[in-house]
C-alpha cells in the first residue's frame, strides 16, 4: 500500500494560516458584540427610558396600585353586605311529649281519647337550616366614610411620591450624562497633556544631554508626564464608574457601550422669577403635597375616633329556610335592627382620640416645617443658578483666550519660534477651557432642571 503526499506551497499554507486568522477574528469581534451591547442615545432618549424601565419608578407604581386597592376595600363597607349561613345538626337524643291514653276524655261511642298512650317528639336527630342575609350599616357609615377619607389621602400621597420618584430619576439621568461627557472630555484633555508632557519630557532630556540644562528640569518633566498619565487613569476608571450607574439607572444591561451624543438643539432655560419660582413650590412642590396630604389623614383618623363613642346600628333582613326543628316552617323571613354599644373600655376610646392629636399636630408642625424648608431650598437654587450663569461667561472667555494662544503657539512653532512642548501645552490647555465650558453649561443646566424639581415641574 502506498500513501500519496501532496505537497503544498508556501503561499498556499499562508494563505490558510490568514484565512485562519480572519475567521478567528471575526468570531471573536461577534462575540463581543454579543456580550456587550451598545447603545446611543440623546439625553432626552436617556430621561425617556429611564422614566420607561426604572425599577424605583415600577416600585413607586404599584405602590399607587396597592393605595387604590386598599381605597376600594374601604369604599365596599358603603355598601349592604350580603351573606350566606348554613348548618346541618345531629343530636344524639330530642326532647318529646308523652300523652297518657285518655287524657282528652272518655266518648261512649270512641272510648278514651287519645286510645293507647301517644310520644309526640319535637323535631328530628338531624336537622338543616340557611339563613341568607342582609345588613346594612347606618352609623358606623360616619367611621366608613372617614376611612375612605384616608384611603384617598394613601392615594394621592403615593401618586405625589411617584411623581416625585420620577422627577428625580429624570434629574439623576440628565446629571450622570452630563457628567459622563464631562469625564469624557476631562480625559481627551488629559491625554492631550500627556502628549504634551512626553514632548516636553523629550525636549528636557535632550537638553541634558547636551549639557543645556540640569538633570532635575527632567526629573519635574517627568514627574509632570506621570501625574498627566494617572490623571487619565483616573478619568478612565471614573467613567466607567459613571456608565455602570447609568445603565443601572437606565434600566439596561451593566456591561451596555453607551455611546452618548450631546444634545446641541438644547437652549438654556429661563427660569420665572424669584417670586413666581416661591409661589409655584408653595403649589406644587412633592414634599409640601405629601405632608399636606398627611394632615388630612391625621384629620380623618381623629375624626373617626371620635365617632367610636356612636353606637352602631345596623338595620338587617334575612331569608330562612329549615328542616328538622320544631315549630317553625321550612321558609320564612324577618327583618329588625341590632343596637350595639361598648359601655366600658378602660378609657381605650378616649386614648385613641389623643393619640389622634398628637398625630394631627406632629403633621401640621411637620407642614409648616417644611414649608420653610422649601422656600430655603427654593433660594438657594436660584442664587445657584445665577452664579452659574456667571460662571458660563467667564468659561466662555477663558476658552476665547484659550483658543487664541493655541493658535498663536502653532504660529510660532511653524516660524521656529517656539517649541514643540509650548504648543503641545497651548493646545492641551485648549483643551481643558473647552472642558470647563462644557462642564460650565451642563452645570448650569442641572442647577435650573433642579430648581425645576424644587419648585415642582418635572426636569426634562
Amino acid at each position: 500500500m502506498r500513501f500519496r503526499q501532496t505537497s503544498r506551497s508556501p503561499h498556499q499554507l499562508l494563505a490558510y494560516l490568514l484565512l485562519g486568522a480572519v475567521a478567528t477574528l471575526a468570531s471573536d469581534t461577534a462575540i463581543r458584540a454579543e456580550a456587550n451591547p451598545s447603545r446611543t442615545l440623546t439625553v432626552s432618549q436617556a430621561i425617556d427610558l429611564a422614566l420607561a424601565q426604572n425599577r424605583s419608578l415600577k416600585l413607586a407604581q404599584l405602590s399607587v396600585d396597592d393605595s387604590r386597592h386598599k381605597k376600594e376595600i374601604a369604599r365596599s363597607s358603603y355598601y349592604p353586605q350580603l351573606s350566606n349561613h348554613s348548618a346541618l345538626l345531629h343530636v344524639t337524643e330530642v326532647e318529646g311529649v308523652d300523652i297518657p291514653a285518655g287524657a282528652f276524655g272518655s266518648s261512649a261511642a270512641t272510648g278514651p281519647i287519645p286510645g293507647q298512650k301517644l310520644f309526640l317528639s319535637q323535631g328530628t336527630f338531624t336537622s338543616y337550616q340557611s339563613i341568607t342575609s342582609l345588613n346594612q350599616p347606618t352609623t358606623q357609615l360616619l367611621k366608613v366614610h372617614e376611612a375612605n377619607r384616608a384611603a384617598t389621602a394613601d392615594i394621592n400621597t403615593a401618586r405625589v411620591k411617584l411623581t416625585q420618584a420620577e422627577d428625580e430619576v429624570a434629574l439623576k439621568a440628565r446629571q450622570l450624562y452630563y457628567n459622563i461627557l464631562i469625564v469624557q472630555l476631562e480625559k481627551d484633555a488629559a491625554a492631550e497633556e500627556v502628549a504634551a508632557g512626553e514632548v516636553k519630557f523629550q525636549e528636557s532630556t535632550d537638553d541634558v544631554t547636551r549639557g543645556h540644562s540640569l538633570e532635575v528640569v527632567a526629573l519635574e518633566s517627568h514627574a509632570a508626564l506621570l501625574d498627566a498619565r494617572q490623571t487619565v487613569l483616573t478619568q478612565t476608571l471614573q467613567l466607567h464608574d459613571l456608565t455602570l450607574s447609568l445603565n443601572d439607572l437606565l434600566g439596561l444591561p451593566l456591561n451596555t457601550e453607551l455611546h452618548l451624543e450631546p444634545d446641541d438643539k438644547e437652549q438654556p432655560l429661563t427660569p420665572p422669577s424669584r417670586e413666581e419660582c416661591l409661589h409655584i413650590a408653595e403649589a406644587n412642590n412633592p414634599d409640601l403635597l405629601a405632608a399636606r396630604q398627611s394632615v388630612i389623614k391625621a384629620k380623618a383618623s381623629l375624626a373617626s375616633a371620635k365617632d367610636a363613642y356612636i353606637p352602631d346600628v345596623t338595620a338587617f333582613a334575612h331569608y330562612d329556610y329549615q328542616s328538622g326543628i320544631s315549630f317553625f316552617v321550612h321558609n320564612f323571613g324577618a327583618f329588625g335592627v341590632t343596637f350595639s354599644y361598648d359601655l366600658f373600655d378602660g378609657g381605650r376610646r378616649n386614648a385613641q382620640i389623643q393619640d389622634a392629636r398628637t398625630i394631627l399636630a406632629q403633621a401640621e408642625l411637620s407642614l409648616q416645617k417644611l414649608e420653610d424648608e422649601v422656600t430655603v431650598q427654593v433660594e438657594t437654587a436660584y442664587d445657584k443658578v445665577q452664579q452659574l450663569q456667571q460662571m458660563v461667561g467667564v468659561a466662555k472667555e477663558s476658552l476665547d483666550v484659550r483658543v487664541e494662544a493655541s493658535r498663536l503657539s502653532d504660529r510660532q512653532f511653524e516660524q521656529n519660534a517656539a517649541l514643540a512642548s509650548a504648543r503641545a501645552e497651548a493646545r492641551a490647555k485648549s483643551a481643558s477651557a473647552r472642558a470647563s465650558l462644557l462642564e460650565a453649561n451642563l452645570g448650569l443646566s442641572l442647577a435650573q432642571e433642579d430648581l425645576k424639581r424644587t419648585i415642582g415641574q418635572m426636569p426634562k
